[in-house]
């Protein structure tokens, strides 16, 4: 095994003072150094295979380089997987580490894994939940910078992501318009949370761009399982004059509109066009036919926290709590074989 390279090697054969080369490999902002002698250490320290000390670094700038993820049961959900991928693989490639911890929505839990992720000196939390909700941030994360993910606060100071809802019905709805249905009714979600209430205003937002009257009686609510929107859809579709076509709060009950579909011998889409939400790819990919639906943007959001948190983490804490940005992140329509112009 080979000599270790100093930093006193590469500046002997650059030509140049530690300290120079100090500033260069460190990107220390505020030093006069030519591009030519940039270019001489950076090609000096190449050659002589010299990698600087990230940890020794760390240290003197008083940063772990470790994010922690905290959430509640979002690392069992498998649609939500892709925020914890999101947030690793752009954590990995600036060059940080991601610790990720969930609470199972225990308060006591969750109060020992702040203990943990201070204790283990994070430069930073994303907190995150299991699905887009108002959350209030425990006292205990306050003294360190935290980035809301799937998430919002009535707090302004702190930056958050979220998906947005009621972009993403009107998307699903305009679609369904777009083929020429008119009698389309709404299967969705009984629980009061922003997904509910933003996905409602999406659809009477897009039946009013259209001119088509909002009929509250082609709205139906049900827990958001399959279950549930079998139950809905069975109702809706039993009606002298039925739907054309359903949009459903989430592709779980869009998987029990399915049933109920073909129970009444109507077929999909040629009868009965339906559209999901979430994407959930082992759901939308495994009815036939295959579910067109409306995306949760997870991989981008948890993407965007780490991008945020770093560039939270490199301003002066003073301007922290003023760059506080508060995103809606739109939600693509994934089209598949679900959604056809209305019979007759």
């Amino acid at each position: 095994m080979g000599t270790k390279v100093s930093i006193r090697d590469v500046a002997a054969a650059a030509g140049v003072s530690v300290t120079t080369v100090s500033h260069v490999l460190n990107n220390k902002s505020g030093t006069r150094v030519s591009p030519e002698t940039r270019e001489r250490v950076e090609s000096a320290a190449r050659q002589l295979g010299y990698a600087a000390n990230g940890l020794a670094r760390g240290l003197r700038l008083q940063r772990s380089h470790t994010l922690g993820l905290l959430s509640d049961v979002i690392a069992t959900t498998p649609h939500a997987g892709r925020i914890i991928l999101g947030a690793q693989e752009t954590a990995s490639a600036r060059g940080w580490v991601l610790m990720l911890l969930t609470t199972g929505g225990d308060p006591q839990v969750e109060r020992r894994e702040i203990q943990a992720l201070a204790q283990h000196r994070v430069d930073g939390v994303l907190y995150a939940t299991m699905y887009h909700r108002v959350v209030e941030v425990p006292d205990e994360l306050r003294p360190m910078p935290v980035v809301l993910l799937d998430a919002a606060s009535t707090d302004p100071s702190l930056p958050s992501v979220v998906p947005d809802e009621t972009g993403g019905g009107r998307v699903a709805v305009r679609e369904l318009l777009n083929r020429g249905h008119r009698r389309i009714g709404f299967v969705t979600n009984v629980d009061d949370i922003p997904a509910t209430r933003g996905r409602l205003l999406g659809y009477q937002e897009a039946l009013r761009e259209a001119a088509v009257p909002y009929r509250p009686d082609l709205v139906l609510d049900e827990v958001s399982d399959t279950l549930g929107g079998y139950r809905a859809a069975r109702e809706l579709l039993t009606r002298p004059q039925r739907p054309t076509a359903l949009f459903c709060f989430n592709d779980r009950m869009a998987m029990g509109a399915y049933r109920a579909a073909a129970e009444l011998g109507l077929r999909i889409p040629d009868d009965l066009s339906v559209i999901g939400f979430d994407n959930q790819e082992l759901i939308a990919d495994g009815l036939h036919p295959g579910l067109t639906t409306v995306a949760l943007p997870h991989y981008e959001m948890g993407a965007w926290a780490v991008e945020t948190m770093v560039e939270l983490l490199n301003q002066p804490k003073g301007a922290r709590r003023r760059a506080a940005r508060q995103v809606v992140m739109p939600c693509p329509l994934v089209a598949r074989a679900s959604v056809a112009a209305p019979p007759g």
